[in-house]
């Protein structure tokens, strides 16, 4: 029968135990190390935070739009979606009920002759810099079938064109977003651009 060596470490002397832990050195290396990748994350983030509330307030404008519309055909009576300046929204009983509003967004309805708020949408009012408008809204008038016409025309043409454009100071590219308006029924915004916002 054999019988097996067990093999015993036997201590150096001399040589001292290293205690379980992290050096000074260990620990500073780590903290620059992680005050670097701080420090190249953190614009990342503004920008994306940047680019949703730009994307967000463009999306209430055309959510507004919508509402303005669906109002128009439930009620079977006109709406108006507000602009932002008061000499946008014709001087008729929808365009007053607008310009006492003294905000964009609103949604006007006419129900039996008499306007009636229907919605105030804060998409547009509320814009908090750096996200702003670029220009005036236009102010949008819809029929019981929910056609859009330009407000201050008596034009029969229905409205195919820029409805309003929101901007960006924080951001140095994709700054802007337009939001129109296609035979007078489909709203869109546009993807994102590069250009001056005021």
């Amino acid at each position: 029968m054999r019988v097996r060596s067990q093999s015993r470490s036997v201590p150096v002397v001399g040589v001292p135990c290293r205690a379980p832990g992290f050096t000074l050195v260990e620990l500073m290396i780590t903290v620059a190390v992680a005050a670097v990748l701080v420090m190249i994350a953190v614009p990342s983030f503004n920008n994306i935070i940047n680019a949703n509330r730009l994307t967000t307030a463009a999306n209430g404008i055309v959510g507004a739009l919508n509402v303005a519309r669906m109002e128009a055909i439930k009620r079977n009576a006109g709406t108006q979606f507000c602009s932002n300046l008061a000499g946008n929204n014709n001087t008729d009983t929808l365009g007053a009920a607008c310009g006492t509003l003294g905000g964009s967004g609103a949604v006007i309805a006419l129900t039996n002759g008499t306007p009636a708020t229907v919605l105030v949408s804060k998409s547009s009012a509320a814009l908090t810099l750096p996200v702003q408008l670029s220009g005036n809204i236009t102010a949008i008038r819809y029929t019981s079938q929910g056609l859009g016409y330009k407000a201050t025309l008596s034009s029969s043409n229905l409205y195919s064109s820029t409805v309003a454009t929101v901007c960006t100071t924080a951001l140095s590219s994709n700054n802007v977003i337009v939001i129109s308006m296609t035979t007078g029924s489909i709203v869109s915004a546009a993807a994102p651009t590069t250009g001056t916002c005021p």
